[in-house]
């Protein structure tokens, strides 16, 4: 580009910034004044790399608990990612089926890599290490993910995951709050021996019940199920989608978690019991929860069989 052409660019440009800061009632030169004492912005300020880098402290001298905490950070910034393209569906007033897939697609892409990067679990510790600083992070417990509660809620109608022997009792009539106490995963955090609430779950509700149950009612007619009864050109390729979502949040996932269990928790003749007290060999199976976002959009044999196939190929490896 010749110097002339490069001037008259920015020329232009500077047209454009007065219309944009006048539109808004703004001083453009003040702006520009402002560019002159500015910084240039540099890749570790603009992500607090300093700052994310600070915020693995083990609890242990074990090395392998910085990998547990990390992996466990970076979860829970794809579950963010997730949460972020569910709002943007719920936010659509007339939601296009071309918009729908594309968010879809994302989410499915972040839950594929989730499933995938299990393997830095099951396979990235020394089973010694991990059962033996556990006990110093009792009673905290990945259960108590809050994120992962509302991927769930924006995703479906609550009454859908509802424990499996509860749903029978509990009519279109339940109050936020029946609904809430009965959620499959309450039972997932019940202490093995007496039956009653662990410490995990009771500091979980304490944190995030109010939260968690506002959640519940905001999206009583903005979950993506409901968005996509709306959705006025859905096809075929968006309900393969809203299948796919479904089999990857409730049956390749908490696989993924059960696969690791059965590594690290799994003692013949005696299981050890998960960190915070859960009962993971009820809380981790899909065939035992039966949770499934969008049952409408299975047949009666897929959910006879939900999760099976998966079992008995990953965990007994037999085909």
């Amino acid at each position: 580009m010749s110097p002339a052409q490069t001037q008259k660019d920015i020329f232009d440009k500077i047209e454009l910034l007065q219309e944009k800061f006048k539109a808004s009632g703004q001083d453009l030169s003040s702006y520009l004044e402002g560019l002159l004492y500015a910084d240039y912005l540099n890749y570790w300020d603009y992500i607090n790399l300093d700052i994310l880098l600070s915020l693995q402290q083990p609890k242990t001298s074990m090395k392998d608990e910085k990998i547990f905490i990390i992996y466990h950070q970076i979860t829970e910034l794809y579950f963010k990612l997730i949460i972020w393209e569910l709002e943007q569906i719920s936010e659509q007033e007339e939601i296009k089926a071309e918009f729908f897939k594309a968010r879809l697609e994302r989410v499915i892409m972040y839950f594929d890599h989730l499933i995938s990067s299990f393997a830095v679990m099951w396979k990235g510790m020394e089973r010694e290490q991990f059962l033996k600083f556990r006990m110093s992070l009792l009673p905290s417990s990945g259960f108590q993910s809050a994120q992962y509660r509302i991927i769930e809620i924006l995703s479906a109608e609550v009454k859908n995951l509802v424990h499996i022997d509860k749903r029978a009792s509990l009519n279109d009539n339940a109050t936020i709050d029946d609904l809430f106490d009965n959620l499959y995963w309450q039972q997932g955090a019940i202490e093995l021996a007496t039956g009653e609430k662990t410490l995990t779950l009771k500091t979980f509700e304490a944190k995030y019940g109010k939260e968690l149950k506002e959640l519940i009612e905001n999206y009583k007619s903005g979950n993506i199920w409901k968005k996509y009864q709306s959705c006025k050109d859905k096809d075929q390729d968006l309900m393969e989608l809203m299948r796919s979502l479904d089999l990857k949040a409730n049956v390749f996932w908490p696989l993924a978690h059960y696969k690791s269990a059965v590594r690290y928790l799994q003692k013949d003749p005696v299981d050890i019991s998960a960190t915070g007290g859960t009962n993971w060999q009820k809380y981790l199976p899909p065939r035992f929860q039966k949770v499934i976002f969008y049952p409408e959009l299975w047949t009666d044999s897929e959910k006879d069989d939900w999760g099976k196939g998966w079992v008995v190929k990953e965990i007994f490896g037999e085909e």
